[in-house]
């Protein structure tokens, strides 16, 4: 799977009386109408308690030039979001926002899990998307964090 390149997320909820953040890159779009995505967490992360505990999530696009943020959230580190500017969800569920790392950002009400081998798969209804600014993508390829190039 090492030969896929996917893009970095950093996914966020609000449970257990605080907030807590990962970093995703087994994300992708599901349905359009409704508008409904996935991410897979690993049974061994330590935020899939409270991600499974929340209401639902936030999904943060990364853009490029962020792999030290990518690299923090993807750390056993209990205080990922010192120093960030951080923002409020609209939808109540959801996770807090990082406007200044990403393109975009999606709030999302979880409406449904399943267990897959080892991991836990999270369906969610996309309840508010903000688009910063168009700026290319954090992709991860060949265990290494990679820029997008264009022919």
């Amino acid at each position: 799977m090492a030969n896929f390149a996917a893009s970095v997320t950093v996914v966020t909820s609000y449970s257990e009386g605080r907030h807590h953040g990962l970093t995703v890159s087994a994300f992708t779009s599901v349905s359009l109408v409704p508008p409904l995505v996935l991410i897979c967490i690993d049974h061994a992360s330590h935020s899939i308690h409270a991600l499974k505990a929340a209401p639902g999530f936030t999904v943060n696009l990364l853009r490029e030039g962020t792999a030290d943020l990518a690299i923090r959230f993807a750390s056993k580190d209990p205080d990922k979001f010192r120093d960030l500017a951080i923002q409020a969800p609209e939808y109540d569920g959801a996770g807090r926002l990082l406007p200044s790392h990403s393109f975009a950002g999606l709030e999302c009400r979880t409406i449904e899990t399943a267990e897959a081998g080892d991991h836990t798969i999270f369906i969610g209804q996309v309840e508010n998307a903000i688009l910063y600014q168009p700026t290319p993508p954090l992709l991860y390829w060949q265990r290494d964090f990679r820029r997008l190039s264009t022919c």
